[in-house]
């Protein structure tokens, strides 16, 4: 259990703010499967504040995709502060401000991990949102340093946000630099949550139950939070809760089992987007549920050509030589 604020989850495991990935499709398909909490994509503070269309696409939920967590991106205080506001007015049950990001077009001007570097600008950030945010809880993920990777700069910023009122922080194991490459260091996200009282979260190379109970055991951290390792999987949110409550992890996901849930991410692309739209963003999600699957290169030449819902649907019902049983009928 996680309680932050007012806030309380049953579920330690979070899904990560991912762009590109954690769309509502994405949510609801995630939470048919056991998943609690997610959060929308990455948002950007001042496209909110200007109603930039596509920001309204990036937040569109419905009643079923609850509770859920909104991100915000920017490195002005008063424009944090403005949009801080309009998320809470809008429902969310959580807002998070993205301190980790390393794309060069969020770090190189100033927002995400950049922001690091700057504890003053953080500390206004900080002091704006929670003054502007009335109930729900405000949180940061963050990196553990622009280049550094010992989590002493994770750890000054933590220590500013649990100063200035924020309710929890996220850290990611590695450092912007890194980017995605490199392993996850547990020892020094640890570092971050003995410099703090209020709960931290881990988060890097969450793949498996085993990976989580490790994290938490070397971090000492309250909760995890999956990234990547959801993408195609939405097993993994109910499997790794059974293993961090001393229960079996669910049985590996059968080739039948996953081109199952795939068809229903399908459905709910399409109940959500027009075809066209659903078609494009079928070329990469379909790869996500076949990942290592001979055949998979093959398909993913095949599904990049193709435009309805109709081939699609048939080229995943087509694909590989399914078992006759399911592990999760």
């Amino acid at each position: 259990m996680l309680k932050l604020k007012s806030f309380t989850l049953n579920s330690r495991v979070i899904q990560s703010p991912m762009a590109g990935c954690t769309d509502l499709a994405y949510r609801l398909l995630s939470r048919q499967y056991g998943m609690e909490f997610c959060f929308l994509e990455m948002v950007a503070a001042e496209s909110l504040i200007r109603g930039n269309e596509g920001t309204e696409e990036l937040m569109k939920t419905i009643p079923e995709d609850k509770p859920l967590g909104a991100q915000l991106m920017g490195c002005r205080a008063e424009a944090m502060g403005e949009a801080a506001a309009i998320v809470e007015s809008l429902g969310y049950s959580l807002l998070d401000l993205n301190l980790g990001c390393p794309a060069p077009k969020v770090a190189g001007k100033g927002s995400g991990s950049a922001l690091l570097a700057c504890p003053d600008k953080a500390r206004d950030i900080f002091i704006s949102v929670v003054k502007s945010v009335k109930k729900i809880p405000v949180t940061v993920k963050m990196r553990l340093g622009v280049a550094d990777g010992s989590g002493q700069e994770a750890a000054t910023i933590a220590k500013i946000a649990e100063d200035c009122g924020i309710n929890a922080v996220t850290v990611h194991g590695r450092t912007r630099v890194q980017g995605y490459s490199g392993n996850a260091d547990y020892h020094a996200i640890r570092k971050v949550k003995e410099a703090v009282k209020i709960p931290v979260i881990g988060n890097g190379d969450v793949l498996s139950g085993e990976d989580a109970k490790r994290m938490l055991e070397i971090t000492g951290c309250d909760g995890v939070m999956i990234g990547r390792g959801g993408l195609g999987n939405p097993w993994i949110f109910k499997s790794v809760e059974n293993v961090l409550n001393g229960k079996e992890p669910l049985p590996e996901a059968s080739l039948e089992d996953k081109k199952e849930a795939l068809l229903k991410h399908l459905d709910l692309e399409l109940q959500h987007r027009d075809e066209r739209t659903a078609a494009f963003h079928m070329r990469r999600i379909a790869c996500w549920y076949f990942k290592n699957i001979p055949g998979v290169n093959e398909f993913r030449g095949k599904i990049n050509t193709l435009k309805t819902a109709v081939e699609i649907r048939k080229l995943i019902e087509d694909f590989g030589f399914s078992p006759s049983v399911s592990n999760f009928a």
